[in-house]
């Protein structure tokens, strides 16, 4: 009787571990707050660790070595009372086929993430309703990257993804938090970057996305020279966007997670047309014209 309570116990977590789609390191930063007690710190991150890795976001089963690796970098500018003004930096990165190597798919720095929180109150996450803008705001930027790691597998893959991330969006729109407007003088924000991903104007981007790491990274290790030239007609596909739509927000996002795994595919093995791979990368990202100088072949 005891074995069999002991196994079916064992299921359970193997169950519920099968449930979870993230392998995600929260880590809260103060150094820059003047607080002796540091007490309060600890605890949101280890509740906003629990949170995230422990919600079940979608319906699918993940295994194991399906689940998103990403990190989540909350850095606390100011805080006084319960009111927390902080920046989030997101990364995220997917496994690249026959390789041990981890491709890096979203690297994004939010700076208006400001919340109220009090030490040990319980963060569950309810997509009915917005509860509060430190779990609107984690919660958006899971499903964001859940939904960016599915296009890279599949065509257009975080549709469904990207849609509840643009439920939270919605949901915010009544609150006074920064960062949720489509009115913002700054047009970098949460509803501009679920806008344009769930956008036929810059479908070309998830279209990239899908062909660079599928198509290009994927078949990297079995032929380098085909993997090469897919990478290089991506970026030609990004040609098509910029000149639709120049300074896109999506290729900038797109470029600060790529530009020195693209300087290093193109650095080593096989050659391709280097001059006009330049030429095209100069013209769509060149805020990473000296990546793309440094480029040897």
């Amino acid at each position: 009787m005891r074995n069999f309570f002991i196994l079916s116990i064992s299921l359970c977590f193997s169950l519920i571990l099968k449930g979870q789609e993230l392998n995600c390191v929260v880590t809260v930063n103060s150094d820059q707050v003047n607080q002796t007690n540091q007490q309060i710190f600890r605890t949101l991150e280890r509740s906003l660790n629990d949170m995230v890795n422990k919600t079940k976001w979608t319906n699918r089963v993940y295994n194991e070595n399906e689940r998103l690796n990403c990190r989540m970098f909350i850095t606390v500018t100011n805080f006084e009372s319960n009111r927390f003004e902080a920046t989030i930096q997101l990364q995220s990165s997917r496994p690249v086929f026959n390789t041990s190597y981890e491709s890096p798919v979203f690297n994004y720095k939010d700076d208006n993430f400001n919340f109220e929180y009090i030490e040990f109150q319980p963060l569950v996450f309810n997509e009915t309703v917005f509860t509060s803008n430190l779990i609107g705001v984690v919660s958006y930027y899971v499903y964001v990257m859940l939904g960016l790691d599915a296009d890279t597998f599949s065509l257009e893959g975080g549709t469904e993804l990207y849609k509840k991330a643009q439920q939270i969006v919605t949901q915010a729109q009544g609150t006074n938090f920064e960062g949720w407007s489509q009115t913002a003088t700054d047009n970098r924000t949460r509803f501009e970057l679920i806008d344009n991903l769930l956008s036929n104007t810059f479908r070309e981007y998830r279209i990239a996305m899908y062909n660079y790491h599928r198509k290009g990274l994927d078949i990297l290790g079995d032929n380098n020279s085909t993997g090469k030239q897919v990478i290089a007609g991506t970026m030609r596909l990004f040609e098509t966007l910029v000149k639709r739509r120049p300074n896109a927000f999506l290729i900038q996002t797109f470029f600060d997670a790529k530009s020195e795994e693209i300087q290093n595919v193109f650095s080593d093995g096989p050659k391709v047309d280097i001059v006009k791979l330049k030429e095209t990368l100069n013209r769509v990202a060149p805020f990473y014209s000296s990546t793309w100088n440094d480029i040897q072949y």
